[in-house]
């Protein structure tokens, strides 16, 4: 149970740092690089003693490490945006709501059942989903709804990719080195896309600011992951079960923040996305 409030309290903590970025003028996609180098290495420095001989001979885990990382990345940055201009309650519904996306995977390749509980989840995480990112009354950007949706449909890859590895490829590699290699993977990605902007002379000048705000963001971007793994491993429930309770607490969290700590306004129509949210993360427990 330790692992499961240790990875919701992070999550949460991530969209809370995605808004002061943008209270103190942080450049986000500095500060992302410098979260990713972070997160390396406080999995790799507190469990480099778990490297052996074998993780570097059996490498199943290596392309599943690079599809994390492509997401890791382009996801991170857009929930950042995402956070900033839709606000920390409908990013967090579109990126928790993801595990439709992930129990649709599951069903598929687990030949998990399907039960009229979890086909009546999915639906309702699909209507709560399009309720937050639908415009309101004063009109929503379309660019903002397609962030959302897109967070929606990525994360649920990346927790699924996640999954899959976790009951299938770490036979070689703890899941904290197996999540370590794929922040730092993240991290030369966005090294890369870094030094072909100063190339391009598109490049914002560095600021050591921003490198306080990606350290600051890299330590619970880690141990997200990091407890959301050690949760299959150390609780007997169905990984499905885990994945309904952690985002139904960190949507409940998140919205709470938003609305107490930002002030963030909901209308009707998020309101009711957001319950039929919840109601879909309990839906698919009980099928689970």
């Amino acid at each position: 149970m330790i692992a499961i409030i240790g990875t919701v309290v992070c999550s949460t903590l991530i969209f809370v740092i995605f808004r002061i970025f943008e209270r103190y003028n942080i450049h986000t996609f500095q500060a992302i690089i410098i979260n990713y180098l972070t997160a390396f290495l406080c999995g790799y420095l507190i469990h480099f003693k778990e490297v052996s001989k074998e993780v570097f001979v059996h490498l199943e885990w290596l392309p599943f490490v690079g599809f994390s990382a492509l997401l890791f990345i382009s996801l991170f940055l857009l929930m950042a945006i995402s956070s900033q201009k839709n606000g920390i309650a409908a990013t967090s519904v579109a990126v928790k709501m993801s595990m439709a996306v992930s129990m649709i995977g599951m069903i598929l390749l687990y030949n998990e059942e399907v039960s009229y509980p979890k086909v009546i989840g999915i639906i309702l995480a699909l209507v709560g989903v399009y309720l937050i990112a639908a415009p309101g009354p004063s009109g929503t950007k379309k660019t903002s709804a397609y962030m959302l949706i897109v967070l929606f449909v990525g994360s649920g890859l990346l927790d699924l990719n996640l999954n899959y590895a976790q009951n299938h490829v770490l036979n070689h590699i703890s899941s904290s080195l197996f999540t370590a290699f794929g922040f730092g993977a993240a991290f030369s990605i966005g090294i890369v896309v870094y030094l072909i902007q100063i190339i391009r002379a598109k490049a914002a000048p560095f600021h050591y600011k921003n490198a306080i705000a990606g350290i600051l963001l890299g330590i619970p971007n880690y141990y997200s992951i990091y407890f959301l793994l050690e949760s299959y491993n150390a609780i007997s429930w169905n990984d499905s079960s885990i994945l309904a309770l952690v985002n139904v607490s960190v949507v409940i969290l998140s919205v709470l923040t938003g609305l107490l700590a930002y002030k963030e306004v909901l209308n009707s129509k998020k309101i009711v996305g957001i319950v039929a949210s919840i109601l879909a993360i309990l839906m698919l427990y009980i099928s689970s």
